[in-house]
C-alpha cells in the first residue's frame, strides 16, 4: 500500500491536537502532535510518539523531559504554530519548571523513563510529575481537518 493510503486511513480516527513543549539550555521547543496516550495509571506514565526526522525529537531526546498540552477549541493558532507556520505571539507559563501553554485544557509534565524505537519513530514513555486541568471544550482533528466537539443527543429506548 502506499504512504498517502495510510496516511488517509489513519486520519479517519478522530484525535484531540497537543503541543509538545521541552526545554534546552533555556530555550523552549516544541511541535504539534497527535502521537500521544496515556499508558498507566499506577505508575501514572504517558506516552508521545515522534519522527526521527522532526527536530524536536532531538531536543527531547536530551532533554529527557517534556509537557503534553491538549489544546483548547480557540488555540488552532497554537497548533499552526508549532506545526511551521509561526503567527500570533506565543503565551507560556510553567509547570513543574518546563514550559506549558496558557490556555490548554491539559498540561501535563513528565519525565522520560524508557524509550522505544519503532519503524520511522520513537516512543518516549514519560512519567507524569504534575498536571493542570481546565474546563474547556477541546480542538480536534478529524481527515486532514480542525473540528470541535458537538454532543451527541442519545436515544433512550
Amino acid at each position: 500500500m502506499d504512504d498517502r493510503l495510510f496516511r488517509d486511513a489513519m486520519g479517519k480516527f478522530a484525535t484531540g491536537v497537543t503541543v509538545l513543549l521541552t526545554e534546552n539550555e533555556g530555550e523552549t521547543h516544541g511541535m504539534t502532535a497527535n502521537g500521544f496516550m496515556s499508558v498507566s495509571l499506577d505508575p501514572k506514565l504517558v506516552l508521545i510518539s515522534i519522527g526521527h526526522k522532526a527536530k524536536f525529537f532531538e531536543k527531547v531526546s536530551q532533554s529527557k523531559k517534556y509537557t503534553v498540552n491538549i489544546l483548547a477549541e480557540d488555540q488552532e493558532h497554537y497548533s499552526r504554530h508549532f506545526a511551521g507556520k509561526p503567527g500570533e505571539t506565543v503565551e507560556f507559563e510553567t509547570l513543574a519548571e518546563l514550559p506549558v501553554l496558557k490556555g490548554a485544557i491539559t498540561q501535563i509534565a513528565c519525565e522520560v523513563v524508557s524509550e522505544h524505537i519503532e519503524g520511522d519513530h520513537t516512543l518516549f514513555i514519560g512519567k507524569v510529575v504534575d498536571l493542570r486541568l481546565e474546563d474547556k471544550d477541546p480542538l480536534l482533528f478529524f481527515s486532514g481537518k480542525y473540528r470541535q466537539l458537538t454532543e451527541v443527543e442519545t436515544v433512550k429506548s
